[in-house]
């Protein structure tokens, strides 16, 4: 009997240390907050726990222009117009380098010096499967996959659905390098919130279907730039995830995979950024914080 209280004694003892070890939402914010104020910029952050639904939000609503995170709303407006029947992902269409300014119709080109992905202006003139621009659109962010892609579907009927997934602030105007646009100040803008909620949906099986979200999911996770969040992670754990960066910019958002199946979304957004790999690292290591805090809740 005696040995029996006092396991239990020792079971709630460590129980107690845990407990008070284990950082509140409120010391996890300031962390984060303390971490990237080192960095000349403006942040924001956020987070939701795919089994409990906690959330944590800061500058959630600020907007910030997407860079290359548009790319996953692309995606689920391609695969949404595929299951209506619109065309298949099996489907061949044409590689080109020649598109239209939304301004005012003008056609312009890319350049390929200035695309993460150069190979693909070598395809220009033949036929590509519209499953692989996807791909090269997001695991190696190429901006040609993405135009063309945006031509096909439209920026209008991309912004439409983000709407019906409850994303109120994303905006998908323009294709890349379109410098008229970006004159008149016509570009591509997120928020930390409206991402957390489409990566939600995706994890949820939500985002076009279940199959639908599976095969995206998939996409995502094969992603070859980890220089953000992936970066602050144990080795070995997954991320199903989008980055997107231009001049003062660097944003990631994804879906963090547990080895112990627990799933969370996290989405870091940046700009005006003096160093940009100081910023990365930093955000990198907010990433870890927010690891750190969910193997805590186990």
């Amino acid at each position: 009997m005696k040995r029996i209280r006092f396991l239990l004694l020792l079971m709630t003892m460590i129980e107690t240390v845990t407990a008070q070890s284990r950082l509140s939402p409120e010391q996890l914010m300031q962390q984060v907050k303390d971490t990237l104020a080192l960095q000349k910029g403006f942040f924001a952050v956020a987070f939701r726990d795919l089994s409990t639904g906690e959330t944590l939000l800061w500058n959630e609503h600020a907007s910030f222009h997407a860079a290359s995170t548009m790319k996953t709303p692309v995606m689920i407006e391609l695969f949404k117009q595929a299951e209506a029947g619109r065309f298949s992902l099996n489907d061949s269409i044409p590689v080109k380098n020649e598109f239209k300014s939304i301004v005012d119709g003008s056609p312009y080109k890319l350049d390929s010096t200035d695309d993460s992905q150069q190979a693909l202006y070598h395809q220009t003139g033949t036929k590509m499967l519209l499953k692989e621009l996807l791909r090269q659109m997001i695991i190696r962010s190429s901006n040609l996959a993405t135009n063309i892609l945006m031509e096909m579907v439209s920026g209008t009927e991309v912004t439409k659905t983000m709407r019906s997934m409850g994303a109120k602030d994303i905006q998908v105007l323009r294709g890349v390098e379109d410098q008229k646009a970006f004159d008149k100040g016509l570009n591509n803008t997120t928020t930390a919130y409206d991402l957390m909620l489409i990566y939600e949906q995706l994890s949820l099986g939500k985002a076009v279907s279940v199959a639908a979200s599976k095969s995206m999911i998939d996409v995502l996770l094969d992603q070859q730039d980890n220089s953000v969040i992936p970066a602050g992670l144990p080795p070995g754990v997954k991320v199903a995830h989008k980055t997107g960066s231009i001049t003062g910019v660097h944003h990631d958002s994804g879906i963090v995979y547990m080895p112990d199946g627990r799933q969370y979304v996290l989405v870091l957004l940046s700009k005006q950024l003096a160093d940009d790999a100081a910023a990365t690292k930093a955000m990198s290591r907010v990433s870890g914080l927010f690891y750190h805090y969910m193997q805590q809740a186990k």
